[in-house]
């Protein structure tokens, strides 16, 4: 069954520490909307600028609000290859479902060097493990013939995010894993891949929008796996159009956080520093985009 799963956004207080309150709130707006699992600590939700104390408070949060109601995946991506280890055992401790790892960025790894990293991890680490494949942030990718050799050898890497614009990359690690492990989840990083995903044979994404627009995600995934592909279509032409959000500015962040905001979710308008806040230029053009779509 295909899923949808959210990479929330990190809420923040002016001062630049965790809103536990607004987090909370995120967490039961997008558990009530129907989503099928949070990742804490995405891309998205800024893992890269915050200390590893405000990753560990982030993770028991998620947990915590969560109560088993959904799967909570934490990232667990750092430079530094014992802090992997220690955020991830810490994670599944607290009661993470699992982690999910970017590959190293800065520098650019060999394929080779990407298998050693990852068979480390999964010696080192008992529970499920997913891979994280950004080539935008990491620049470069995993090939498929290393996440299949990684898949076989170790159960407990149970899936990947590769976040690609296209889809020739998703397919053909669909096309090279899922006949060796068909337990084996592949989803997709960005939210307009979702059925091209699952008509491939993956399983869904792990995409952004779905902090705006849960229910909206939920009633997709309702659609794709009862095969009502009308319904899917027409959702998917509205999700087209809410691609517009990632464009208002760059990085995306701050306005999927304002955008959710603009739901009704009390996410302020901070990001980390050098990010810098939506304008109010930018917020109107978020509210137009809303509005088009009838979610204001």
């Amino acid at each position: 069954m295909a899923k949808y799963i959210t990479p929330a956004v990190t809420p923040f207080l002016p001062d630049g520490t965790i809103d536990e309150a607004a987090a909370t709130a995120l967490y039961e707006h997008l558990i009530t909307g129907g989503i099928d699992g949070i990742l804490v600590l995405g891309s998205i939700g800024e893992f890269f600028a915050i200390t590893m104390a405000q990753r560990k408070r982030l993770i028991s949060l998620a947990v915590r609000t969560a109560a088993g109601r959904v799967p909570i995946m934490a990232g667990t991506a750092d430079m530094v290859f014992e802090n992997v280890i220690n955020l991830s055992e810490y994670a599944l401790a607290e009661g993470a479902d699992s982690v999910i790892v970017v590959s190293p960025f800065y520098f650019r790894l060999e394929p080779e060097q990407i298998f050693d990293y990852y068979d480390a991890i999964a010696n080192r680490i008992s529970g499920r493990i997913y891979l994280y494949n950004f080539p935008d942030r990491t620049g470069y990718t995993i090939p498929p013939e290393i996440a299949l050799r990684l898949a076989e050898r170790h159960p407990n890497i149970v899936g990947i995010k590769d976040t690609i614009s296209g889809l020739d990359h998703t397919r053909e690690l669909i096309k090279a894993i899922k006949p060796v492990r068909p337990d084996f989840e592949i989803y997709s990083g960005f939210d307009d891949n979702f059925v091209h995903n699952v008509l491939c044979g993956g399983d869904g994404c792990i995409a952004g929008l779905s902090n705006v627009a849960p229910e909206l995600c939920h009633s997709w995934v309702s659609a794709v796996n009862a095969q009502d592909f009308a319904g899917a279509a027409k959702i998917q032409q509205t999700i087209n159009r809410l691609m517009d959000i990632y464009t208002v500015g760059a990085p995306f962040i701050p306005f999927i956080k304002a955008a959710t905001a603009l739901r009704g979710v009390p996410v302020k308008n901070v990001v980390c520093f050098p990010f810098a806040g939506a304008t109010d230029a930018q917020q109107q053009a978020l509210r137009s985009i809303l509005t088009r779509e009838g979610l204001l």
